[in-house]
């Protein structure tokens, strides 16, 4: 079956714990749902391994397929990190360490995701890291791996970046790999001012639009926003779009 559009999102949801201080896996659930998006990359969840299995729980309440990429054991938390849902398959993967030595582990999902009749999209879906060096090696290294595939579909890298610089190199990289798609604020959820949360889309023509989330439970549910982006996958499949894209030189840190 022909897919022609498709509803992307990333949510930051803060180990569950909402901004009045309280643990509440179902309202986490509960915003998903709100979302009704074919595949959600989510950060700071907890993965089971002794404790709470966020992943599991969400996987249960909404149907989606599931696929955890952790990064580190927390003391408190358990099994901790990345995690991707979606409605359709999930037909290859892999996880790459972002880490940076002396700095929290970091990391990134790399999925592979059948669309219908021939389409695949690429699905990097990552939560980078506090210090602006950090954030400098993890950039290169995703493009760097998004520049040695051999994908001929949709490539998507979405996630929390934690970019507070608009003019850091960072940022600019990456405009200048995908496009600048519009970058709404998501955090602080209550009264958002910076754009954290981030979505790119390769080939540009695809993205049809980028909105955050905001309803009274997303307000509530976590200290951050989703972000939403929609795909037109009939643009992707022009022949001259696919052959247009091109890789680029990431210059030095």
């Amino acid at each position: 079956m022909s897919v022609d559009r498709l509803r992307l999102a990333s949510y930051n949801i803060h180990i569950g714990i909402g901004r009045d201080g309280r643990f509440h896996p179902e309202r986490v659930a509960d915003v998903v749902r709100e979302l009704d998006a074919d595949v959600i990359a989510l950060q700071e969840v907890q993965l089971g391994a002794g404790t709470f299995d966020m992943l599991a729980h969400l996987q249960a309440a909404t149907g989606y397929a599931s696929l955890p990429g952790p990064t580190l054991m927390h003391p408190t938390h358990g099994r901790y990190g990345n995690a991707l849902l979606s409605r359709h398959s999930i037909v290859a993967h892999r996880r790459l360490d972002l880490s940076v030595p002396g700095h929290e582990p970091r990391g990134a999902l790399d999925a592979t995701i059948a669309c219908g009749e021939g389409v695949t999209l690429r699905v990097m879906a990552t939560h980078l890291g506090l210090r602006p060096t950090e954030r400098r090696y993890q950039v290169q290294r995703l493009l760097g791996e998004v520049n040695a595939d051999t994908h001929r579909g949709p490539t998507v890298l979405l996630g929390d970046l934690n970019e507070w610089f608009l003019w850091g190199r960072p940022l600019r990289w990456l405009h200048a790999h995908f496009g600048r798609p519009p970058s709404p604020a998501t955090f602080p959820a209550g009264r958002p001012v910076a754009a954290l949360d981030r979505i790119w889309v390769k080939p540009r023509a695809c993205l049809g639009g980028i909105t955050v989330h905001r309803s009274a439970l997303s307000r509530l549910a976590s200290d951050h926003l989703p972000i939403l982006a929609n795909l037109d996958l009939q643009r992707c499949r022009v022949p001259s779009l696919l052959g247009s894209m091109q890789s680029i030189a990431v210059e030095p840190a």
